[in-house]
């Protein structure tokens, strides 16, 4: 970059007037003398010559130690502290702040995509307020700020933000061009005026601080109540047996503990390694720029800070002047090779060349700073993680091992909640909030290798102000990193991959006949908010599913094998697992594993391979969670034995009408359902493969069949079923349409609709606890929600008046409204096929003033009363929306047709009862259906013609009805819900009782498989088909 384009002292002084300069610093000197670059740009009052603490009173003995002296430990520190928590050691190599804590901008901006991420961003901004009038000097500055929509979909973004902020506590408003000129006359904002659509977010409570003066202020206040504060002490070890810390070594001592937290910074990864088991900690430091310039006329000190995301810049105020940085689109990694010894206060070489993107784009919105004088281009390295998500949380090889680490540069927004909720972490077993999105178990060994992470966060640190559209932010540096054997012939088939613990997977595929020049990762990149591009793909693959038959890969669902000697595995699973999984060989449960608080550890379907052996699958992201809880509870005398053995099985879902013929083809194995039961599993050959295990269960609530193939029988057992079920119509599916299907079903996914703050009570899932079975974890909160109310409920709903071609889609976490009142946000959404309608799912509470929710007896009562009338905010706008807390039946009927063209049988008998011609047309549909089973030789499906007879009791003679409530194993049928078989005596007035029943019974067999192929459906107009065959009941996938 020629700098001496750019007018005025640009070109004069930016390197006469630095004030950070490397340093070689003494662990013996002051931290004043350390800090010397701080003069003339410090906004604290703080005297740091009161914060050197020497070493000869090292401890022997502690309760938690904390390794890391940056504005994250000392608020670990201090939130231990005020829980009375004071036998506390913070430990720091060098002096406080002096990795990248010291170099910090100090923004504080509360608005995020999540309410959850909001509340902590809110919960730090509040801490330092409430500090600073207390008079503790921490330079915090209520500025307030605006955030810039360059775009269209960028202000959508914004809408979508503020729509939900003020559940957060957040106060926003939606601000025009004109409007950000008056509170910001430095901001360029001509070319928002150009449309008419663009303007701009004003947070009034945000502002800005000093990170240095939060991390002393905190550290003091610790120190005040006992917490001891080393500096200059180096971490040599941190000590463990049995898998556990009991003690850490330093440069002046051993110091015994229970508890060890790395709040290590960019030297956390290699922290990890000073363990035995290391602890993975998977994050790459980049360098991060930015210039501070010296007073400019007109800047006040309580400027806005300036969000400019589509330019990839901020702006603050600092002294007079503007301090404003960013993140460029490809970042540079640096210290790949390990961070210099005594790397304190020190920062990297300017590189003008690679901050020119950014430069262009600061002179563009702020053009005051061009003619600026500037004291620096500042250069220091901050840590970023492959997700662009902190690490938190208790380690997966080390039990009592915390880690707070990977800011990703929000390190001083997080720090406060951060402090707080890892406290909750260490102190209470779990967090008061859902922090999976940060948890350090989400990743897998693999991504702490080094090579990964340099490449990988070149692209992280561009993604800081990326706009995330839905489904659609992927990263593409470091894929094909997991692949199935089966990856390439998918890829070959159009395929279209997104990743989930690093491992790539289908999530649809291109249109056949679809333009060659267009391929599908052009078309899943057209960034929308609203319909996406491969909503018709989906629909195809969607149908082939309920119509034919599709295979869908699963392989990258984790898999377990649970075995001991004796009974002991299953002693395990008993006390892990809240369903009974004492059952016989090759029955299939689906189970939760609950915490003490009755919260989802894990989602998991369980069979019983052999008498003391038990084959486990979950979702692919619980590969480690699920792994840590199982061996963390297994016995210690080594009885029981736990494999991951993920990688050694493939996985292929067969879903659809036809799956159980083809299976039938390739296989010596008899799969018609009273041979093959659903919800069981067999070991079986597919055309040349043995010791397939075979399960009647699809994770949709299709019939079907998923195989764990040995890998090395992936490839041929994927092609002989293609081959051989030309037939059928088979063809490849994504993700995605298996999501839709149990979307539909009202089944939850894990990570969206469940977590570890989710209990079975509160998500519909009551009939898969078994409270009587004896002792398990989580039980005794499970009793107590029985008893006495849960305090929000999980709820599907249909929007209306929704047009799904103009109107913005609901993504997850758009508020829900019960009679203009916040009740919830949403989980999980997308368009249902079936029911035509836009679903969303979501949980609903009855909040207190204070925004707590209540705990409630009869929440179901609550959640559908008659006068409750429920609005999901979407974008600023209010869809009207039909609330139901049970399957809805359409969404388990067959598609049918006349004349080519698909229908459904559908009457609201409500409004419009049976007439006579109609029980005509009933009885000659059960005549024609038991003629057609008695002369086809075919393997049947169950259907069940219901309506609601109250409506239609005069007429009625008798009336028979199918009981449900003792199928527990139905999840279509909910545990309270019936279904109703018509007026019976239009089949004939006269039949006996007895004769009746039979003629029931017979009505209820399976009828054919194609039924439209051997009954006339063109009479019966009027009928609700709902499929009641023996449907899977899980639903544990984290789509």
């Amino acid at each position: 970059m020629n700098i001496n384009m750019y007018q005025g002292a640009l070109s004069r002084c930016y390197s006469l007037t630095r004030t950070w300069v490397p340093i070689s610093t003494n662990r013996n000197r002051s931290v004043e003398c350390c800090m010397r670059q701080y003069r003339g740009l410090s906004s604290g009052t703080l005297d740091r010559r009161t914060y050197s603490t020497g070493v000869s009173s090292l401890p022997q003995q502690a309760r938690v130690v904390v390794c890391g002296g940056g504005v994250v430990g000392a608020s670990v520190v201090y939130h231990l502290a005020e829980r009375g928590v004071t036998d506390v050691v913070l430990l720091e190599q060098g002096s406080l702040t002096c990795g990248t804590t010291w170099h910090s901008v100090g923004m504080i901006g509360c608005v995020r995509s999540s309410l959850t991420e909001m509340k902590l961003m809110n919960y730090s901004r509040n801490l330092y307020r409430r500090l600073e009038e207390e008079g503790h000097g921490l330079g915090w500055k209520q500025c307030g700020s605006i955030s810039l929509a360059r775009t269209k979909d960028r202000m959508i973004d914004l809408r979508r933000k503020q729509a939900i902020s003020r559940y957060g506590g957040v106060e926003s408003h939606i601000v025009s061009p004109s409007e950000i000129a008056d509170i910001n006359p430095l901001v360029r904002h001509d070319d928002l005026v150009v449309r008419s659509t663009l303007g701009g977010l004003w947070i009034p409570e945000d502002g800005v601080t000093t990170a240095p003066d939060v991390a002393m202020v905190l550290s003091r206040l610790a120190k005040q109540k006992g917490v001891k504060v080393m500096e200059g002490v180096q971490l040599d070890k941190i000590l463990t047996k049995n898998d556990r810390v009991y003690a850490v070594e330093t440069t002046f001592g051993t110091i015994n503990c229970e508890y060890f937290v790395n709040c290590g910074g960019q030297w956390a990864h290699e922290i990890g390694k000073k363990s035995s088991p290391e602890v993975k900690v998977p994050l790459h430091s980049c360098e991060h720029f930015y210039i501070v310039t010296k007073p400019i006329e007109g800047v006040p000190s309580n400027m806005p800070v300036i969000r400019d995301f589509d330019g990839y810049t901020t702006f603050r105020e600092w002294n007079g002047g503007i301090m404003v940085g960013g993140f460029e689109p490809v970042g540079k990694p640096v210290f790949t090779h390990g961070i210099p010894d005594k790397f304190e206060f020190q920062s990297l070489p300017e590189d003008w060349d690679h901050f020119q993107v950014l430069m262009d784009e600061i002179l563009f919105r702020m053009p005051c700073i061009e003619k600026a004088e500037v004291r620096q281009l500042f250069n220091g390295p901050e840590s970023f993680t492959p997700d662009s998500n902190w690490i938190l949380g208790e380690s997966a090889e080390v039990a009592n091992y915390f880690v707070a680490a990977g800011m990703n540069s929000r390190g001083i927004v997080g720090a406060g909640a951060i402090g707080k909720y890892l406290t909750e972490w260490i102190l209470d077993g779990e967090p008061s909030v859902d922090m999976w999105a940060h948890d350090v178990r989400r990743f897998a060994g693999l991504h702490n290798n080094r090579r990964f992470l340099r490449d990988r966060v070149k692209e992280v640190l561009g993604a800081q102000l990326k706009l995330n559209y839905p489904r659609q932010s992927e990263f593409k540096i470091g894929r094909r990193l997991r692949t199935s054997p089966l990856h390439t012939r998918l890829e070959v088939a159009g395929g279209y991959f997104t990743e989930t613990m690093a491992y790539e997977r289908a999530v649809w595929f291109s249109r056949l006949g679809q333009d060659e020049d267009i391929d599908s990762d052009t078309i899943s990149h057209r960034g929308t908010f609203g319909k996406p591009t491969w909503l018709d793909s989906v629909q195809d693959e969607y149908w082939a599913c309920k119509e034919r038959v599709c295979l869908i890969d699963m392989s990258s669902f984790a898999k377990f094998v649970i075995k001991s000697a004796g009974g002991e595995a299953v002693d395990v699973l008993q006390y892990l697992c809240s369903n009974d999984i004492d059952q016989d060989i090759g029955n299939i449960v689906h189970t939760g594993m609950q915490n003490e608080r009755g919260g989802f550890e894990n989602d998991c379907s369980i069979v019983r391979v052999e008498e003391n052996s038990f084959f486990m699958i979950c979702p692919s992201t619980l590969q480690t969670r699920a792994l840590t809880w199982l061996r963390r509870h297994l016995p210690p005398d080594g009885s029981v034995q736990v494999e991951d053995v993920t990688s050694m099985y493939s996985g292929i879902n067969m879903i659809g009408p036809h799956a159980q013929h083809l299976l039938a083809d390739v296989s010596d194995t008899p799969t018609d359902k009273n041979e093959f039961k659903a919800m069981t599993s067999k070991v079986i050959d597919v055309g040349y493969a043995s010791g397939i295990i075979a399960m009647r269960l699809t994770h949709s609530g299709e019939d079907g069949f998923i195989l764990y193939i040995p890998s090395d029988f992936a490839i041929h057992t994927y092609d002989t079923l293609m081959q051989s079920g030309i037939d059928y119509g088979v063809r490849n599916a994504g993700y995605y349409a298996m999501r839709h299907l149990r979307m539909e079903k009202f089944f939850a996914y894990w990570g969206l609709d469940l977590n570890a703050l989710t209990t079975p009570m509160e998500c519909g899932r009551e009939f898969r606890v078994n409270l009587e079975k004896g002792d398990f974890i989580g039980r005794e909160a499970l009793k107590e929600q029985k008893e006495n109310g849960i305090k929000k409920k999980f709820v599907q709903f249909l929007l209306e008046d929704f047009d799904v071609n103009r109107d913005l889609w609901p993504w997850g976490g758009e508020p829900v409204y019960r009679n203009g009142v916040f009740a919830g946000v949403t989980t999980t959404c997308g368009y249902g096929f079936t029911l035509d309608r836009m679903v969303c799912l979501g949980y609903v509470s009855d909040f207190d003033d204070g925004g707590n929710p209540k705990l409630k007896k009869n929440i179901n009562k609550f959640v559908m009363e008659k006068d409750a009338h429920y609005q999901i905010d979407i974008g600023g706008k209010r869809f009207s929306a039909k609330a139901g807390i049970y399957t809805h039946k359409l969404a388990m009927s067959q598609r049918y047709y006349r004349d080519g063209i698909p229908v459904y049988k559908v009457k609201d008998l409500a409004k419009d009862p049976i007439t006579d011609t109609e029980r005509d047309n009933i009885s000659k549909l059960v005549e024609n259906t038991v003629a057609s089973e008695d002369e086809n030789n075919h393997d049947l499906h169950r259907h069940v013609m219901t309506w609601c007879p109250e409506n239609d009791v005069e007429p009625l003679q008798k009336r028979a009805k199918v009981d449900a409530a003792d199928d527990t194993k139905n999840d279509i049928l909910r545990p309270v819900e019936t279904a109703y078989i018509g007026d019976i005596t239009a089949l004939d007035p006269d039949m006996d009782p007895k004769e009746m029943d039979a003629k029931i019974t017979q009505w209820m067999k399976p009828i054919v498989n194609d039924i439209h192929s051997h009954v006339d459906l063109s009479q019966a107009e009027d009928l609700e088909l709902v499929d009641m065959s023996e449907h899977d009941d899980t639903d544990n996938d984290e789509l």
